[in-house]
């Protein structure tokens, strides 16, 4: 039987990438001073389990990369060789380049090895070998023999792993001349036997010119969880012809000898005809799956919990409809009571399942989080700053699609905070603040919405300085009296920036624009809080998931509109003593101090109202990128959940619309881009929003 092992490239590289950021978490932690042995290990498992499955599926740039990195990390974790900072930044740049290649696999373009050849000649510096010589996994000095005597006594469950025991006698037999002898004491009668267990134990004498005992421990790493191994050298009488006697654990009279093929011989040839044919060269040299877009994954790994809960609410959902099923087919008006209930238990079995099916797309924030230790740690070393990254909160749980998209607009916002907002060590002590400057990462639910938050300890925006530059950019008038809140939001405008020198961190003008511009895509909003001297606060509020939207269902003339609940401040009857008309401009409505621009929605979208006269109206307040407006609707009516569909997908993008839904009566309804209509507005009469709601 052949095995396509293409299917499982994609599980290979999601475990690869879980174990990139495993080693990188891991050496982010690791002091060169007191090393950790559980941490070194863990980083030095996670190196291996990528060595072997590349090797295994046949991607050798990475299976070699990989092995140099993986004989370090074994002579240190062994206590053979100390480790020091520059080496730690060589094996995290050694994360980036196989991350890079792992990348290039998955996408099945031609990986380009120049850099993972420059860091290899590294390793191979340090590890004390010749450039491109072949890593034994020992150091230079480390143990050889002319023989060895292997006891391998592997645990009955082993098979049942998928390990097969002749293919590492045919490994052992390139290495030297081999005798076996298998012990089958364990080996029960036939009626208690089990197909897949394993009986047999192994005694095995491997005789050869300077053989490596790493070579031998590359055999069986595989099974090294499933059995016992013992490696001993063989006496100096025993270098060329070996017939040792049976260890006392293994008895004489129970062994029988099997056949191995001889050190010369190739290990191809036999293990094509028996059937064992190289998992590497059943691969072929790149991966034949598609590959996700960058940053998004194909895939999700669910909880078992999860997993019950679904399955228990469908067989919930056929137990209703088979009660269902009964009474309508034999329906009389006595059995109205009964039909009422099945319909109530089908209403709340249908939600429980919808919310069970909305949680296994939920993933703890962490998934994005995991990737700022490393942007920290590597730029404050770039900037000449010590900073410490606080995280909280990693467990929150955020629909996968958003999750996958708000990743870029964090590390916009995290870059300026260390660019920006952080002092230079100097400039704090003078301060009478710490050195080390301290960046916050927080994550927590509020109502339906999750909050995620920046806050570092730095400078503070600097009030007067952005003022006088949005004066100078012509953003804001000259004679403008702004809040500090007004004065701060300022900064999220395009092309604004008050950085003095151009940077390959920030300073560009550009970031900040593109982050609000994301977030609003995401359904969510960004603001900021900031105290001069003593640091700021960026707070980003994002629905938990976009494939649901909590909804204000509105009536314009004979259109139902939904209004994402979110945006909406409050809703209120017309009072025509607080309206007025500011020339050139719409009509303006005055709430406590504030003036809302009032946005007529039927001229927005041209269609015939119950009144054109506002007493007769409502009008609901949103709010949309720190502006109010108040929209002209003719009823309010439910507030429901809604399931968002994509218009663009089904027919076009259309200007002032998020999307679209079908209502419970099988009726679509057109779902308000809040931050669509007030740029519509600005084309029907609305030239400054902002200096309508700063008069007084």
């Amino acid at each position: 039987m052949t095995i396509e092992l293409s299917q499982f490239f994609q599980v290979f590289f999601e475990e690869s990438f879980e174990g990139l950021d495993v080693m990188e978490s891991g050496l982010l932690s690791l002091d060169p001073e007191n090393i950790d042995n559980e941490e070194i290990n863990s980083i030095f498992r996670a190196a291996h389990s990528i060595k072997g499955g590349s090797a295994t599926f046949g991607f050798s740039s990475v299976a070699d990369f990989t092995h140099v990195m993986e004989t370090l990390l074994d002579e240190v974790r062994s206590g053979s060789r100390s480790i020091s900072q520059d080496t730690v930044d060589l094996f995290l740049q050694s994360v980036d380049c196989l991350r890079e290649l792992l990348q290039g696999l998955q996408a099945e373009e031609e990986v380009d090895t120049t850099r993972a050849v420059e860091l290899r000649g590294q390793f191979e510096e340090i590890l004390g070998v010749a450039p491109g010589a072949e890593t034994t996994g020992e150091p230079a000095a480390g143990p050889q023999s002319a023989g060895w005597h292997i006891v391998f006594n592997p645990c009955e469950d082993m098979l049942q792993t998928g390990n097969e025991p002749v293919r590492m006698f045919f490994q052992l037999a390139e290495l030297g001349q081999m005798t076996v002898r298998t012990d089958i004491s364990r080996l029960p009668s036939f009626s208690g036997m089990t197909l897949e267990n394993c009986y047999f134990s192994w005694e095995i004498d491997l005789i050869g010119p300077a053989i490596a005992k790493s070579s031998i421990d590359e055999v069986f790493e595989w099974v090294v969880d499933d059995c016992d191994i013992i490696i001993t050298p063989l006496a100096a009488e025993h270098s060329v012809t070996v017939d040792a006697p049976a260890a006392t654990s293994v008895p004489v009279e129970t062994q029988a000898d099997i056949p191995v093929p001889a050190a010369a011989t190739s290990i191809d040839e036999p293990a094509t005809e028996t059937g064992l044919a190289s998992a590497k060269d059943a691969a072929p040299a790149v991966a034949k799956t598609g590959a996700p877009k960058k940053n998004e994954s194909g895939s999700i790994r669910v909880d078992i919990e999860k997993i019950d809960t679904l399955i228990n609410m469908v067989g919930e959902l056929v137990i209703t409809q088979s009660m269902l099923g009964q009474i309508g087919a034999d329906f009389t008006f006595d059995k109205i009571g009964k039909l009422q209930e099945g319909l109530q238990d089908l209403e709340r079995n249908v939600q429980v399942l919808h919310e069970s099916v909305m949680q296994i797309r939920m993933l703890p924030i962490s998934f994005t989080f995991n990737r700022f230790p490393r942007m920290v740690r590597d730029l404050s070393r770039q900037l000449g700053k010590k900073i410490e990254l606080v995280v909280k909160g990693e467990q929150t749980e955020l629909d996968k699609t958003v999750m996958e998209k708000i990743g870029d607009p964090l590390v916009h916002l995290l870059r300026n905070s260390l660019d920006h907002g952080i002092e230079k060590p100097e400039v704090r002590v003078a301060k009478g603040k710490p050195e080390t400057g301290i960046v916050s990462l927080n994550a927590f639910h509020q109502g339906g919405n999750i909050i995620i938050e920046i806050t570092d300890d730095g400078n503070g925006l600097p009030r007067d300085k952005i003022l006088k530059k949005a004066q100078a950019n012509g953003i804001v008038g000259p004679d403008a009296h702004l809040t500090d809140e007004q004065i701060h939001d300022l900064i999220f405008q395009p092309g604004f920036s008050t950085a003095e020198v151009v940077s390959d961190v920030s300073g560009r003008g550009v970031g900040m624009d593109v982050v609000r511009r994301n977030i609003q895509e995401l359904g969510g909003h960004v603001s900021v809080k900031s105290k001069e001297g003593q640091g700021s606060t960026f707070s980003i509020s994002l629905p938990l998931t976009l494939a649901i939207l909590d909804g204000q269902l509105v009536r314009v003339g004979k259109q139902v509109y939904i209004f994402p609940l979110v945006s909406i401040i409050e809703s209120l009857s017309v009072d025509m003593k607080q309206v007025s008309t500011v020339a050139g401009a719409c009509d303006l409505l005055r709430l406590r101090e504030d003036y809302i621009p009032i946005i007529p929605l039927y001229d927005a979208f041209g269609i015939e109202p119950d009144s054109r006269n506002l007493e007769n109206s409502l009008i609901v307040i949103v709010e949309s990128e720190g502006v109010k407006v108040g929209l002209v609707v003719d009823e309010l009516q439910a507030q429901q959940q809604v399931v968002i569909k994509s218009l663009e997908t089904n027919y076009q993008s259309v200007e002032g619309i998020s999307g679209a839904t079908i209502l419970g009566d099988g009726t679509v309804s057109l779902i308000l881009d809040i931050a669509g209509i007030v740029k519509m507005a600005q084309g029907i009469g609305i030239n400054d929003l902002s200096s309508g709601q700063q008069a007084a």
